[in-house]
């Protein structure tokens, strides 16, 4: 049987320190962590596919770290069904070229 590990301990500041310290530590520290949106691995797909020559498989695959049955699930679900983008793909030589087709 493993032995667990013990739990992480909450940081607390010293007893000197007043609520109202507290308090404006923990809104400093809250208004740190508010930044830009970050980019998303669907975002980089979707710009990928938006490039002029498109994007191949293996290249999606790359640029997130998905397997293949994974890329083209992103394609056909979050992106032609939920966000209505026309992804179309053409085959040059042994790959087929993935991109998003602008409407106009």
């Amino acid at each position: 049987m493993a032995s667990k590990e013990p739990k992480p301990r909450a940081i607390r500041l010293p007893a000197k320190v007043g609520r109202k310290s507290q308090r404006a530590a923990a809104s400093t520290a809250k208004q740190t962590k508010v930044s830009a949106k970050p980019t998303t691995k669907l975002d980089s797909v979707i710009s990928a596919l938006r490039a002029p020559k498109g994007a191949t498989l293996a290249q999606l695959m790359a640029l997130t770290g998905w397997q293949m049955h994974s890329v083209r699930g992103v394609m056909s679900g979050a992106l032609k069904k939920k966000r209505g983008l026309a992804i179309v793909s053409s085959k040059t030589g042994d790959e087929r070229v993935y991109r998003i087709e602008s409407r106009r």
